[in-house]
C-alpha cells in the first residue's frame, strides 16, 4: 500500500445540496476559528469526522445530511457549530405498510464481459475461493477435542498436502440445552447445515458428533444432498469411543486425512468473475463510511453484478431506516415484499427483547462522528451501489441467485459473517472507520479503511484505504475499480489479505431467536 503524505486546509464534506450540515475531513479536526474556503467560520472545535452546521439551524427543525433528515435540533444550533448526537432528536422509523414498492427499478446495466478469476470448482456447479478441510460440529461439548485434533492435522497432516490451503473447525455454541422444536430454532439449525456447504470446504467437510445432543448429525448431512461427499465416511461420534480420548483424536485425524488426499487433488482452474459470491458488512464504522469506502464498495458492487457476480448486502437494523430506499429499487413487488418482511421480523424481534434499532449504534460510532442509526442506515446502504435488488435470502439460508441479493442477518460482526459464509459466501470485504482486526476462517476477507489515518497506524491490517476520496487523491470510480480488480486476485490466491497471513478470525457466532433450556 503506497500512501502519500498530505496536509489539508480546513475542509469538510457536503453530500447533497440540501444538507445543512457537513463532515470534517482534516486529521485531528479543525479548531475554533478555522475558516473554510467558503467562507464558513468555526465557532468551537470540531473534531475529524464529525458534523459541522452550515446555516442557523433553529430549534425543532432537520437535520439534513445525505439529503435525508438525520434528526431534529433540540436546541438553535449556530452556523459554525459542531452537532452534536446530544443535540438531536432521533426521526422515527419508516411505517413498513407505506413504502414504496419496485417503483424505481435501475434499468440494467450494461454486461461487463471478460473478466475472470482462478477458483476450484465443485462438483455442485459453486466455486471456491480457498480449498479448506471445514470440520463441523453438532454440539458445544466437543469442541475441545476438536480443537485439540485440528491442532495435530495442521501440524502433522497438513504439510503432507500442499494444495490443501487449512483445516477450519466450524464450532458453536449451538445443539443441546436449547429448544430445538421451537418456531425460531430453524434459523440456527439451516445455518449449521449451511456452514458445511460453503463452496470453499468443497464438498468435503465432516461432521464431529457427542451422540446423545438435541441436533442430530443427519440434520446437518443428509442424502441425496449435492454440494456435500458423503460416500466416505463423514461422521464420527465421541461417545462410540471405547478407549478414550486418545482414540478419538487418532479416529478424527483418520477421518481428516481421507478427505485432505481428495482436496489435495483439486487445482484452480479459470472461471469468470459471474462465480464470485461477495459478501458486503461495515464495522467500527464512522461518518466517512458513507463517504469513502461504502461508496467505493458500491461502485464495485455493480461492477461485479454486471459481471454476473452474486454480491450481498446485510445487516437489518442499518437497513431498516433507510429502507424506503431499497424496496423501490426492489427488481420486483415480490422482492420488496420479500425485504419488508425481514424488517418486521427484526422489529418483532427486537420488541420481544425490549429494544428497538437505535441500540444498534455503539460509543465507537458516535466517538467517529454518527449521531445514531438513521445517520449510520444512509451510509451503511450506499455499499449495495446502484443496481436493481434482485432477491433476498433469511438468516441461515443459502442463495440460489445471482445478482444483489439482501442477506436479512443481525449487524453484529460475527453473527453477520457467520450468516453470510452460510448463504454461500466465498470472499468478503469489510469496511471500517474506526479499525478492528475482523477475520473470517473460511473466507478472505478485504478490509477497507473509510480514513487514511487509519490505513497509516494500521499499515499491516488495513488491505486498501478508502480515505484517499475525502483527500481527493482518488475518485469513487478509480477506488471501485481498484477493488472490483483486487478482489479478483484475492479469489485467485494471486494475493492474500492481511487477515488471512496473520490467520485472523473471528469465532463462528450463530444467530439463535429461540429459546435456551
Amino acid at each position: 500500500m503506497q500512501l502519500i503524505q498530505h496536509q489539508d486546509s480546513p475542509r469538510y464534506i457536503r453530500l447533497n445540496a440540501a444538507d445543512n450540515v457537513a463532515v470534517v475531513v482534516n486529521d485531528g479536526g479543525v479548531p475554533t476559528g478555522a475558516r473554510f474556503d467558503d467562507g464558513l467560520v468555526t465557532v468551537e472545535m470540531v473534531p475529524q469526522s464529525h458534523k459541522v452546521a452550515l446555516v442557523d439551524i433553529p430549534e425543532g427543525e432537520p437535520v439534513r445530511r445525505y439529503g435525508q433528515i438525520i434528526g431534529y435540533a433540540l436546541e438553535p444550533l449556530r452556523r459554525g457549530s459542531w452537532v452534536k448526537e446530544t443535540q438531536l432528536r432521533m426521526p422515527s422509523a419508516p411505517p413498513l405498510d407505506s413504502l414504496p414498492r419496485a417503483n424505481a427499478v435501475p434499468d440494467r446495466l450494461e454486461p461487463l464481459e471478460g473478466y475472470t478469476f482462478e477458483g476450484y470448482r465443485n462438483a455442485d456447479g459453486t466455486v471456491g475461493t480457498r480449498n479448506i478441510l471445514g470440520i463441523t460440529t453438532t454440539v458445544q461439548c466437543v469442541t475441545g477435542v476438536l480443537e485439540h485434533a485440528v491442532a495435530r492435522i495442521r501440524r502433522e497432516l497438513l504439510p503432507r498436502y500442499p494444495n490443501v490451503d487449512d483445516v477450519v473447525a466450524l464450532t458453536h455454541s449451538y445443539g443441546c440445552g436449547v429448544a430445538i422444536n421451537a418456531r425460531d430454532a430453524y434459523i440456527p439449525i439451516r445455518t449449521v447445515r449451511n456452514l458445511a456447504r460453503n463452496p470453499n470446504l468443497g464438498g468435503e467437510a465432516l461432521v464431529i458428533s457427542l451422540g446423545c445432543e438435541k441436533l442430530q448429525a443427519e440434520q446437518v448431512m443428509h442424502e441425496g444432498d449435492p454440494s456435500v461427499d458423503l460416500r466416505d465416511p463423514w461422521l464420527y461420534r465421541l461417545q462410540e469411543s471405547n478407549t478414550g480420548f486418545g482414540e478419538m483424536i487418532e479416529q478424527i485425524m483418520a477421518l481428516a486425512e481421507t478427505r485432505l488426499k481428495k482436496l489435495d487433488q483439486r487445482r484452480r482452474e479459470t472461471v469468470p468473475a459471474s462465480e464470485l459470491i461477495l459478501g458486503m458488512q461495515c464495522g467500527g464504522s464512522d461518518a466517512f463510511s458513507g463517504i469513502t469506502a461504502n461508496p467505493a464498495l458500491g461502485f464495485a458492487s455493480d461492477l461485479l453484478v454486471r459481471a454476473g457476480a452474486t454480491v450481498m448486502f446485510s445487516e437489518n437494523t442499518e437497513v431498516r431506516d433507510a429502507v424506503y430506499m431499497l424496496t423501490a429499487r426492489a427488481e420486483t413487488t415480490e422482492v420488496a415484499d420479500a425485504l419488508i418482511a425481514e424488517m418486521d421480523w427484526y422489529d418483532q424481534y427486537l420488541e420481544r427483547g425490549a429494544a428497538d434499532r437505535s441500540a444498534n449504534t455503539t460509543p465507537g460510532n458516535k466517538k467517529g462522528g454518527l449521531s445514531n442509526i438513521v445517520e449510520k442506515s444512509l451510509g451503511s446502504i450506499v455499499k449495495s451501489g446502484s443496481s436493481a435488488i434482485n432477491g433476498v435470502v433469511g438468516p441461515g439460508e443459502r442463495v440460489e441467485r445471482r445478482g444483489l441479493i439482501f442477506c436479512a442477518t443481525p449487524a453484529s460482526d460475527f453473527v453477520c459473517g457467520t450468516l453470510q459464509l452460510a448463504a454461500g459466501m466465498n470472499l468478503h470485504v469489510f469496511t471500517t472507520g474506526r479499525g478492528t482486526p475482523y477475520g473470517l476462517a473460511m473466507a478472505p476477507v478485504v478490509k477497507v479503511s473509510t480514513r487514511t489515518e487509519l490505513a497509516e497506524r494500521w499499515p499491516d491490517l488495513i488491505d486498501v484505504d478508502a480515505g484517499r476520496i475525502a483527500t481527493g487523491r482518488a475518485s469513487i470510480e478509480d477506488l471501485g475499480w481498484e477493488l472490483f480488480h483486487y478482489y479478483l486476485d484475492v479469489a485467485s490466491g494471486r494475493k492474500k489479505t492481511w487477515a488471512e497471513q496473520h490467520k485472523l478470525h473471528n469465532d463462528i457466532v450463530l444467530f439463535n431467536p429461540a429459546p435456551i433450556t
